[in-house]
């Protein structure tokens, strides 16, 4: 094993860089000359291709929290963390054919414009201030964080700030040019990141046939984790007993089984792919055909990412356990990066490219997201109404600065402790305590007419103020073993109920409160959207995509159920 990289490995990342780099200007360049209003900065509208679009929504979802993250779930959890690809997958579909013509019908660029448009100018002033805080303290705190401490450890482990510094300063480069930058430099992105995944898939496989005398082969090495670990490739993780272990126990806490399907999952995917100013945006500029087709692709990427994210964890299980990875650093969060320290020359380049790809693009379409919600649902609306095209641009530019510099600031000691809990944990904890009050929200104001500002405004509140309770007081209040769940100790003196309990049970209650405020309310609202049906019809092509997702989805369950 070896845990620095070579001239070569240098040569084949900078090469990485200068293709993206000089892609990407050639692509801002065009973009100045011929495109010079503000849609066009923050939504590239009508100009993104159904592959660029959908290979844009996977570069951005894919970041360090996957790579490192997940593939650390893959060591701790096995497959069934693949759900929450493989049902991303679905969800996709269902924003495909259901969602995205209820924004393009009612030519929504942001969500906090669809609250207003919805429900009132107060939810949305709301809710954008709420984004803001959350993507820049959570999710761009936390990919700029992981991302640098997991390239840190593969050169040497003493640079860890002026890495920080230089993917802040490439995303920097990327997005200052504006949505359609960020899109098609996303496509060498995960291009470069689907390759990079899969030579690193494929060695640590072999690695592990090699270890454990079946040859260099990829399939016999992965015949060996399935024999070397059974447990690890089953997709439902079974609910404990009064002989189960703490390690058991833990298991189901951080994937409950057949209750993740029951709501939590499709709560977290459905408001993440469907409800998120920073997926949506991507298409949001594009006619509904374009749109539902990069999605839909971008749907059937979802299916190979746990052989790239999660299949190189549940390897460094199989390693460790067998007494050939001495040490992970970092706790189970360390797996991917210690099985890149096998990596031969030149192919440790390549995953490092490949682990920076997917970093610097979620990096730069986050913050592009930051900007259009700032400039387009705060500025322009409160600080200088009827703002000229240069001044939103600029504005945007500024705002997309400022976001990576108060990131690389909060990052720069891990102030929100994000490398206390494990980075995965740590976003899923604070972006799901309000999963469920956005989610009912947004589900609610799409197809349900009655739905009124007053119970939108009661729900978001409801859902976090739910959520508080059910993850943190509800063990103590009620005990451990109620009617409606079940509270398992956590192994620090504690009980908790799985955290994708909680959501599904603040869901539904944050639903009956909507519905109840509403029923109450006026019998006509007139802020309802008119939904056109025929919008939701899809065209044969989209629905052979569709039926070869859930084939290709069914096969895998089939298989490791």
């Amino acid at each position: 094993m070896n845990n620095s990289l070579s001239t070569i490995d240098y040569i084949v990342f900078i090469i990485y860089f200068i293709v993206v780099a000089g892609y990407g200007y050639s692509i801002y360049y065009k973009r100045k000359r011929d495109e010079q209003d503000a849609k066009a900065f923050f939504l590239a509208e009508g100009t993104l291709t159904w592959w660029a679009i959908g290979a844009s929504l996977i570069a951005s979802n894919i970041s360090a929290e996957q790579f490192i993250g997940m593939s650390g779930e893959g060591f701790f959890l096995g497959i069934a963390v693949a759900a929450y690809e493989w049902i991303a997958a679905i969800a996709l579909i269902i924003v495909a054919v259901w969602f995205i013509p209820v924004y393009l019908k009612n030519k929504i660029y942001t969500m906090p414009q669809f609250l207003q448009t919805r429900y009132n100018e107060s939810t949305a002033l709301i809710m954008a201030i709420f984004w803001l805080f959350l993507y820049v303290f959570v999710n761009l705190t936390s990919i700029l964080y992981l991302g640098a401490v997991a390239i840190n450890g593969l050169t040497g482990g003493e640079y860890l700030h002026v890495i920080m510094i230089g993917l802040a300063v490439f995303a920097l480069l990327i997005s200052l040019g504006g949505m359609k930058v960020v899109a098609y430099t996303d496509v060498i992105q995960v291009a470069v990141l689907i390759l990079g995944g899969l030579m690193t898939t494929y060695i640590a496989l072999t690695v592990v046939g090699e270890k454990f005398g079946v040859g260099s082969n990829a399939l016999a090495g992965f015949q060996v984790l399935m024999d070397q670990a059974p447990e690890h490739f089953k997709m439902i993780i079974p609910r404990p007993n009064a002989t189960s272990t703490q390690n058991e126990i833990s298991k189901y806490l951080t994937f409950p089984g057949l209750a993740s399907y029951a709501a939590g999952i499709w709560i977290i995917n459905l408001n993440y792919w469907g409800c998120n100013q920073y997926i949506t945006q991507r298409a949001l500029g594009a006619d509904l055909h374009t749109a539902r087709t990069g999605i839909l692709f971008a749907g059937l990427l979802k299916l190979m990412m746990p052989l790239i994210v999660m299949l190189p964890g549940i390897a460094a299980f199989v390693l460790y356990k067998g007494g050939y990875l001495p040490q992970l650093v970092g706790g189970k969060d360390g797996a991917y990066s210690a099985m890149l320290t096998f990596l031969p020359t030149g192919l440790k380049g390549l995953s490092v490219a490949a682990l920076t790809a997917a970093i610097v693009a979620s990096l730069a379409g986050k913050v592009n997201s930051i900007s259009t919600i700032f400039t387009l649902d705060i500025y322009a609306k409160y600080f200088k109404k009827g703002s000229d095209e240069s001044s939103l641009l600029f504005i945007g530019r500024a705002t997309v600065f400022s976001a990576m510099i108060l990131a690389v600031l909060f990052t720069w000691n891990d102030l929100l402790g994000i490398g206390g809990e494990g980075g995965f944990t740590f976003i899923q904890k604070y972006t799901g305590f309000i999963s469920p009050g956005v989610f009912a929200m947004f589900v609610l104001g799409m197809f349900w007419k009655r739905t009124t500002g007053t119970a939108a405004i009661v729900g978001v509140i409801s859902g976090f103020l739910l959520s508080v309770f059910f993850n943190e007081f509800a063990p103590t209040i009620l005990g451990n073993d109620t009617l409606i769940y079940t509270a398992y100790p956590n192994g620090k003196g504690a009980f908790e109920i799985p955290f994708h309990i909680c959501m599904g049970l603040s869901f539904a209650f944050t639903m009956i409160i909507m519905i109840a405020i509403s029923m109450a309310g006026p019998k006509v609202n007139p802020k309802a959207f008119e939904l056109d049906t025929a919008m939701f019809k899809v065209k044969p092509s989209t629905m052979a995509l569709i039926v070869l997702t859930l084939m290709l989805i069914t096969v895998l369950y089939v298989k490791f159920w």
